[in-house]
């Protein structure tokens, strides 16, 4: 990261978002939305002050998954580049009561900008590269019988990842977010909304495996007396060096039980785990201190919206969609947009970063060429049948129609009327238009009618 923020030739904007899309491959214009940070971040040095300060101390901190308590004015997380504070407003008591001020009076580099507005700018752009990552599966919405809200002690990975770090809230000490007790013993729960018809999601969400043989490792490595239990369905470690890591955990006492956990609930002050050793065929009761749910990835929110901003699909469950699954995995159907990481599908690391080389490679290949080849068979305009109704606009997922004013010269002199016109350079020709247009001045190129019905007479001959 302090290497992208560093190089002369990436423009880094943080805290912005893309709120429109124009144009096509090699012309996009892309309008952004920079946010208020309240904070200059050109005077800002990063020293703190601010943060240590700030009289707001008990905002729930997000990126400490609400384990923790941050302040109104922060860094969005330790490694955060650059490296300086914003404020979020609606914590402020400044920003929301006109009281407070002290980060104001206390900054000596005078960076902090109560007054600031979002800013929206656009760029001229060639290419688009789709890296919005993944959520987690909302299993507190789906999977009542685990407890959630009841049991403080049920968390989730990211939860668990938090408490084991040493920047974390805990300083890297497992403890129970209840009463901050060392458990006795962690039950590991895996595909929580994954490979579930019923109620979660029908894929797998492929990482779970690995980070759950590493959250039992590291449990059985910082508790060396306590007992970490994982239930599962299959392991998977499809992987260089994956089963040898699974392997691992299994070796430092982890103990695997296959089947389902059915519910969880309280009995005095243990989790009580109801399912079933699939292997043995009987069903089991564990108590546990505490319950660690590996949830299934799903699309970042709002990844529909920004898939239709920039102007291509989605799948079924939402993730973005590929041209091809194996011929163009990184590329989609609008040209000029590549899709790198967990927003195309979910992923590890080690493929997210394969995924990303690929995407890079394609745009710099793109933009080594003089001349780009486009789809033949697209759509194209009768402009003497088009009434510029405007239907087929909607109609087409490219957005490759517009609407243009023409100049007709007919019998009674000479008059401007709207009618359809087709962009080459994003048309795709799926034939999406053809039957929105009523007055049928739309047609693709090698399927008119005239053509389609040669064909049927050739084959009758």
């Amino acid at each position: 990261m302090v290497a992208v923020a560093q190089h002369p030739n990436i423009e880094l904007m943080t805290y912005s978002e893309v709120t429109k899309v124009d144009g096509y491959i090699g012309n996009f214009t892309a309008t952004i939305k920079k946010k208020a940070k309240y904070v200059d971040w050109d005077k800002c040095n990063g020293c703190g002050d601010c943060e240590e300060k700030c009289p707001s101390k008990k905002v729930a901190d997000p990126f400490e998954m609400n384990l923790g308590k941050t302040t109104a004015i922060r860094k969005m997380f330790p490694q955060a580049v650059p490296g300086k504070p914003l404020i979020e407003a609606e914590h402020c008591t400044k920003l929301t009561k006109g009281k407070c001020g002290v980060c104001e009076k206390i900054c000596q580099a005078e960076a902090i900008r109560f007054e600031d507005k979002d800013e929206f700018i656009t760029e001229q752009i060639g290419a688009i590269v789709m890296a919005t990552g993944f959520e987690q599966f909302k299993w507190e919405e789906t999977y009542g019988e685990y407890g959630y809200g009841k049991y403080p002690d049920v968390i989730t990975s990211l939860h668990f990842e938090r408490l084991v770090s040493s920047g974390g809230p805990t300083g890297g000490k497992i403890q129970r977010p209840s009463d901050g007790k060392v458990p006795e013993s962690v039950a590991f729960i895996k595909c929580v909304g994954s490979r579930d018809d019923l109620k979660g999601k029908s894929y797998c969400s492929r990482a779970c495996c690995m980070y759950t043989a590493k959250h039992a490792s590291q449990v059985k490595e910082k508790l060396p007396d306590s007992d970490a239990l994982v239930f599962y369905m299959d392991v998977r470690t499809a992987g260089k060096s994956y089963e040898e890591f699974y392997q691992r955990s299994l070796d430092a006492g982890a103990k695997y039980i296959r089947g389902r956990v059915s519910k969880i609930y309280k009995r005095g002050d243990k989790l009580v785990l109801k399912s079933e050793d699939s292997l043995i065929g009987k069903p089991i009761e564990a108590e546990v201190d505490m319950v660690v749910l590996a949830a299934g990835m799903i699309p970042a929110e709002g990844a529909n919206e920004t898939a239709k901003i920039i102007g291509f699909g989605t799948d079924k469950d939402g993730f973005f969609q590929e041209a091809h699954p194996k011929l163009q995995p990184v590329e989609t159907f609008t040209a000029g947009v590549y899709l790198a990481g967990a927003c195309q599908g979910p992923k590890d690391i080690p493929d997210s970063v394969a995924q990303a080389s690929a995407a890079a490679v394609k745009v710099a290949g793109m933009f080594s060429k003089d001349e780009l080849a486009t789809e033949p068979m697209i759509s194209e305009v009768d402009v003497w049948k088009c009434s510029g109704c405007e239907l087929c606009v909607p109609i087409c997922p490219y957005k490759a129609i517009s609407i243009k004013e023409f100049e007709d010269r007919g019998h009674h002199g000479r008059f401007t009327r709207k009618v359809a016109e087709v962009n080459p350079s994003l048309c795709q020709g799926c034939g999406a238009c053809l039957p929105a247009c009523r007055t049928m001045a739309l047609t693709l190129k090698g399927f008119t009618d005239d053509q389609l019905v040669s064909e049927v007479d050739a084959l009758c001959l």
